[in-house]
C-alpha cells in the first residue's frame, strides 16, 4: 500500500502541507526498514539506499533487551553500545571490591571477557505483514473483552507457528496504533560477554546537570562480544569503521530501536497524558529520586547498589519534564490540532471512512476509564506499590503456575510460548539481590500504597499485616528464600502444586495481590482494545489521505532515521556541530575539577598523549528518542561515524512532534573512540579489531 488511493487525491492536495509525515520540509521519521522513504532521499539527497544496503545495516544492528540499541562492529561478534546501556550488566557483575561501573573494565585477553548474567541481544532477521490475519479474528460483533481475547489468541498462534517454523524469536508488534500488525523475527543471543567499558565518570561526564544538554563531552561507550557454543560468533554483517568520522552538513543515518512516541495520538489523548498520566509519573519519579539520593549519600556501597536505578530515575525524570513542556507549549498543541482537524474532516467527507468519525470520541471514553482505574493499574498491576526484585520474582512464579497450563492463546502475553525463553532468562538470573536495598525500595513503595489507598483500605491492611510499611518490608525480604535460583527453578517446574505448597512470604504476598491486580489489568486491556480499534480506524483515514508513505510511532523495533550533521542556534549564539578533547579539559577547568565535572585519574595523567583536536561529540538532525541509545550513526557507505547516546534538551519534545530547528541527536565521534582506546586505556588490541573488523589472533 505505498500508493495513494485515487479517490483521495483532492484531499491530499488540500491538506498534505498540514501533515508532518508528508516530509516536505524536514528530515523527519523513524522509518520501517521494509518501507524506507526512498523517493524523499533520492529527490533531496540523491541517495537511493539499495536493498543490499538496507539488509546490511539491518542485520548489523542489535537490540539490547535490557533497553537500548547497538551494532556489530567486527566479524567476530564484537558489539558496541553505550555505557549507560551496558550499566545494567556492569552493576550485576560488580562486587563491593570490584566496581566496574565506577572504575571501568577491560579484558586484555579473550579469556578475561566477563559473561553477562542475563543479557539477551536480538538481531532482526525478517519482517512479515500479518495484518489481515490478525484483523480477521476480531469481528465487529465482539464486545471489548471478546475482541481482546480473540486478538490475543490469533497473535499467540501466529507467533508460535513462526517460532516453530523458523527457530527465531517471533513477536507481533502493532504499528500505526493498530493500523498494521507486523511479525518481527529475531535471532537471539544469550551468551554475551563484556569486553570493555570506561569509567562512568567519563561516560556520563557532567552528570545530571549536563544530561540532555549540548555541548557535551561524554565517552558513552561499552563493548560486548557475542558467543555461540563457547566461541565468538561469526557474523556476515557488521559495520566498517570510519577513521574520519562525520563532517559538517554530511547526510547520516541512525539505525536503532526507539522506544515509544505518541505522535499519532489524538488531541484528547495528548491532553490526558499532559493533565493526568505525566503528573502522576513525575510525582512518583521525584519521590524515588529523593529516596535513592539520600540513601546513596550514606555510603559508597549504598551508592554502588543504587547506581543503576538512581541513574534511570534521574534520566526519566528529566526526560519527562522536557516532554511535558512540549505538551504545555500552545504552539505545538495548535499544530497538532490543525493536523487532527484535517484528518477528521477527511473522515467526515468520505462514506467509506464513516467508522472513523466516532473513533476520536471512543478514545476519550477509554481514557476516562483508564484514569478512573489508574491507581489500581499502577500500584497493583504495574507494581508501583511493590518495588522489589523479590516480589517481581514471586509474581512471575505465581502467575506462571496459573498461566502455563492454559492453551497458548489464552495466556497473559508474557507467558505465551514465544515469550517464555526471555522470561526464563530473567527469572533464573544470578543477579545479586541486596536485602538492605530491597527493604528500602519495598518499604517506600508500601508506604505509597498506604498513602494512595488509605490506611483503612482492606487490601492495605492485609498487605501490611498490622505493622508499618518499613517493618513489613523487612519481614518480607528477610523471610524470603527466593534469592535461591535453584528454589525458583523448582517452583517454576513444579507448577501450581509446588507454588501452593510454598510458605515463602513473598509468594504469599503475590497470591494476595494477584486477583485485584488481574482485575485492574483486565480493565486496562479491554480499554486498550477499544483504543486499538479506534486508532485502527483513524489509521485508515491517514492511509487514505497519505498512503503508507508515513512512518508509525516508535515501538522498540528497528527503525531507520536520517539527517544532517549540523549545529544550531541557541539564545542568539551559534552552537558548533562538534566538540573536541580540548573542550573536555576546558570544561573541567572552568568547574575547578569538582564533581560532576571532575576527570578520572587516568584522563589527567594521560592528557599529554592525546591529540586534543580530536572530535569528541557531535550533533545531527536525525529523528531519535529513548531506546536509540547505543544506535550506530552511519554514512552513505554504511561506515560507522558515531554512536548515539543522547538528545539535547530541545529534542525532548520529539515524543509528540518532530522539529529540527534546534532538536539534535548527540553522538560520540568514531575518531574519539579509537583515540581514547589507544592513548588512555592502552587497549590497542581492541582498537585494532574495531578498525580492522577482525579479532586479532594474539588477543
Amino acid at each position: 500500500m505505498r500508493h495513494f488511493l485515487r479517490n483521495h487525491l483532492v484531499w491530499l492536495a488540500l491538506i498534505g502541507c498540514l501533515l508532518p509525515a508528508a516530509l516536505t520540509h524536514a528530515d523527519e521519521g523513524m522509518w520501517l526498514f521494509n518501507n524506507p522513504p526512498r523517493k524523499y532521499l533520492k529527490e533531496k539527497y540523491n541517495f537511493d539506499p539499495t536493498d543490499q544496503w538496507l539488509e546490511h545495516v539491518q542485520k548489523s544492528s542489535v537490540r539490547f533487551n535490557s533497553g537500548g540499541s547497538g551494532s556489530f562492529i567486527s566479524a567476530d561478534g564484537l558489539v558496541m553500545t553505550n555505557h549507560h546501556v551496558g550499566l545494567d550488566t556492569l552493576q550485576k557483575i560488580s562486587t563491593p571490591e570490584k566496581d566496574y561501573a565506577r572504575d571501568g573494565f577491560y579484558a586484555k585477553t579473550q579469556a578475561e571477557e566477563a559473561k553477562a548474567v542475563d543479557l539477551e541481544l536480538n538481531v532482526l532477521m525478517g519482517i512479515e505483514d500479518v495484518t489481515d490475519r490478525v484483523n480477521k479474528a476480531v469481528t465487529p460483533d465482539l464486545n471489548p473483552a471478546q475482541a481482546f481475547a480473540a486478538r490475543r489468541q490469533v497473535i499467540s498462534e501466529i507467533e508460535k507457528e513462526y517460532q516453530q517454523k523458523t527457530g527465531l524469536r517471533s513477536n507481533i508488534t502493532p504499528l500505526y496504533q493498530g493500523g498494521l500488525y507486523h511479525l518481527y523475527l529475531f535471532k537471539r543471543y544469550t551468551d554475551v560477554r563484556l569486553v570493555m567499558a570506561p569509567e562512568q565518570q567519563i561516560a556520563f561526564y557532567g552528570g545530571d546537570p549536563d544530561n540532555f544538554e549540548y555541548p557535551r563531552y561524554d565517552l558513552d561507550m561499552c563493548f560486548f562480544r557475542v558467543y555461540e557454543n563457547d566461541k565468538p560468533v561469526k557474523v556476515e554483517h557488521y559495520l566498517k569503521w570510519s577513521k574520519a568520522g562525520a563532517a559538517d552538513n554530511e547526510l547520516v543515518f541512525v539505525s536503532g530501536h526507539p522506544g515509544r512516541t505518541d505522535r499519532l495520538n489524538t488531541m484528547d489523548d495528548l491532553k490526558y497524558i499532559r493533565d493526568h498520566q505525566m503528573p502522576r509519573t513525575l510525582q512518583m519519579l521525584n519521590r524515588i529520586e529523593v529516596l535513592l539520593g539520600s540513601w546513596s549519600e550514606r555510603s559508597d556501597e549504598n551508592a554502588r547498589r543504587a547506581k543503576r536505578m538512581y541513574f534511570g530515575v534521574q534520566n526519566s525524570r528529566k526526560a519527562r519534564i522536557g516532554g511535558l513542556a512540549g505538551l504545555q507549549d500552545p504552539q505545538i498543541m495548535a499544530r497538532k490540532a490543525v493536523e487532527e482537524k484535517a484528518l477528521r474532516e477527511a473522515a467526515a467527507s468520505d462514506p467509506k471512512l464513516k467508522d472513523a468519525v466516532k473513533a476520536w470520541d471512543r478514545i476519550v471514553e477509554t481514557d476516562k476509564t483508564i484514569n478512573a482505574n489508574a491507581k489500581q493499574i499502577n500500584l497493583l498491576e504495574n507494581r508501583a506499590g511493590f518495588r522489589s526484585q523479590l516480589f517481581g520474582i514471586a509474581r512471575t512464579l505465581v502467575r506462571a503456575a496459573e498461566e502455563k497450563p492454559k492453551p497458548n492463546g489464552e495466556r497473559l502475553r508474557e507467558f505465551a510460548d514465544s515469550n517464555l525463553a526471555p522470561l526464563e532468562l530473567q527469572l533464573f538470573s544470578d543477579e545479586p539481590i541486596y536485602d538492605d536495598f530491597e527493604m528500602l525500595t519495598l518499604g517506600d513503595s508500601l508506604g505509597m500504597l498506604d498513602e494512595q489507598f488509605g490506611g483503612d483500605n482492606e487490601l492495605v491492611q492485609k498487605v501490611l499485616a498490622g505493622v508499618s510499611p518499613q517493618q513489613r518490608a523487612a519481614q518480607l525480604v528477610t523471610g524470603s528464600k527466593l534469592k535461591d535460583v535453584a528454589l525458583r527453578k523448582k517452583l517454576y517446574e513444579g507448577g501450581k502444586a509446588a507454588v501452593d505448597a510454598c510458605d515463602d512470604p513473598m509468594i504469599a504476598l503475590a497470591k494476595l495481590i494477584d486477583p485485584p491486580a488481574r482485575a485492574a489489568r483486565k480493565i486496562a486491556d479491554e480499554a486498550e482494545e477499544v483504543k486499538s480499534q479506534a486508532y485502527g480506524q483513524i489509521a485508515k483515514t491517514k492511509f487514505a489521505v497519505q498512503g503508507t508513505n508515513t512512518y508509525p510511532d516508535a515501538t522498540f523495533t528497528l527503525r531507520l532515521a536520517f539527517g544532517l550533521v549540523k549545529g544550531f542556534e541557541e539564545n542568539g549564539k551559534k552552537v558548533p556541530f562538534e566538540t573536541t578533547f580540548a573542550g573536555l579539559y576546558e570544561r573541567a577547568k572552568e568547574h575547578h575539577d569538582k564533581a560532576p565535572f571532575d576527570l578520572p585519574k587516568r584522563w589527567i595523567e594521560r592528557k599529554d598523549r592525546l591529540n586534543l583536536n580530536t572530535p569528541f561529540n557531535f550533533v545531527c538532525t536525525a529523528d531519535i528518542i529513548g531506546g536509540n541509545s547505543g544506535s550506530p550513526v552511519v554514512n552513505k557507505n554504511a561506515e560507522l561515524v558515531g554512536l548515539i547516546f543522547d538528545g539535547n534538551i530541545q529534542s525532548l519534545v520529539l515524543d509528540y512532534v518532530f522539529t529540527e530547528e534546534q532538536a539534535r541527536a548527540v553522538s560520540v565521534c568514531s575518531p574519539a573512540i579509537i583515540e581514547a582506546l589507544r592513548k588512555v586505556y592502552d587497549a590497542n588490541a581492541l582498537a585494532d579489531e574495531i578498525v580492522g573488523g577482525r579479532l586479532r589472533a594474539s588477543r
